[in-house]
């Protein structure tokens, strides 16, 4: 196997879980006559009747520090499960999905985009609907170029396919369902995104969205996270959550929340400019205490949104008090 820090420790995560883990290898990817493996980790209860959370991280190569993020998150777990009687008790009416790293490849090759040059985010068969910014919002000029789309009628990157197709099985099956998308390389504070990256309209979900941030504020009250729509600071062409988010609609009457956690990497290089010598400087902390740091402080938001999924029940309005929520946060977000 070569030398990928990241790909090593998920399979010491996966050795040592091999009591609670489902392992599957969804496709292989090629590159440099090396070949990595896209895993997807399950744990839980399978039952479909239950709630889904997804977990998901890697997409863009250069941005590590998501893929740590999720198997600091994941060894904890795995470790208490020896212990936590609670924890096992949760895992019973929960489903968990693990996809923390989906392009091996490009993360090998210290790149954006996947071996074939193909931004995995702009890469899906969605349209903006308004003009995007030049380069930054998607296009098809050449994957020499970042933010490439791919081939204009080609199907999406085999990454992709394997993320949609764990997206559909495990979590759009789901009366309800959450997704997090872990990134980084944007901001100078930590932002929770939600769909959509290619309009401006609110999404049917957004009461839900506003329920689980007043959630989050009332358990978490001194948490740092921006809370808002991805259009609010750009559009884009291709965005595969868009795409799944999408597809969930045509069954109205399940859930599907996917988020984007953007960690705002600015900050770090504010502290240490110097990192912006490294190719990695903008999208990782590079000292190892800021490092620590950063793992540390996901794992609440991590951890709620596992239990968030699980208790889904009691804190999803209906009614008059779901509409209420949905004019307050079209108003918070969409009027200025």
């Amino acid at each position: 196997m070569p030398a990928l820090p990241e790909l090593r420790e998920l399979e010491r995560i996966i050795k040592l879980g091999k009591p609670y883990l489902d392992v599957d290898i969804l496709c292989e990817i090629d590159v440099q006559h090396k070949r990595f493996p896209v895993y997807k980790l399950t744990m839980g209860n399978p039952d479909p009747q239950l709630p889904a959370i997804g977990f998901f991280g890697g997409i863009h190569g250069l941005e590590r520090i998501g893929t740590q993020v999720l198997l600091s998150f994941l060894r904890g777990l795995i470790t208490r499960l020896s212990w936590d009687k609670g924890l096992q008790h949760m895992l019973q009416e929960v489903r968990l999905v693990f996809m923390p790293l989906i392009n091996p490849g490009g993360m090998w090759r210290a790149t954006r985009s996947n071996p074939n040059g193909v931004d995995l985010m702009r890469n899906a068969p969605v349209q903006a609907e308004n003009k995007v910014p030049f380069l930054l919002g998607g296009h098809r000029l050449s994957p020499h170029l970042p933010w490439y789309r791919g081939p204009e009628g080609a199907e999406m990157e085999a990454e992709n396919i394997a993320l949609c197709r764990t997206v559909k099985e495990e979590l759009l099956s789901r009366q309800f369902s959450l997704a997090i998308d872990c990134h980084s390389g944007f901001g100078l504070r930590d932002r929770v995104w939600f769909p959509h990256a290619h309009s401006i309209h609110p999404i049917p979900n957004l009461a839900d969205i506003l329920a689980l941030e007043e959630l989050f504020q009332q358990t978490h009250p001194n948490h740092h996270y921006l809370f808002e729509p991805q259009s609010l600071q750009y559009q884009t062409h291709g965005d595969v959550w868009d795409y799944l988010y999408l597809q969930a609609q045509e069954s109205p009457e399940k859930t599907f929340l996917p988020l984007t956690l953007e960690m705002g990497s600015w900050i770090w290089v504010k502290k240490n400019p110097r990192q912006l010598f490294s190719r990695h400087g903008m999208f990782n902390p590079v000292a190892e205490h800021r490092l620590h740091r950063v793992l540390r402080r996901h794992t609440s938001w991590l951890d709620f949104l596992m239990r968030a999924a699980c208790g889904h029940q009691e804190w999803m309005a209906q009614g008059p008090t779901r509409l209420r929520l949905q004019e307050r946060a079209v108003a918070r977000w969409y009027r200025p």
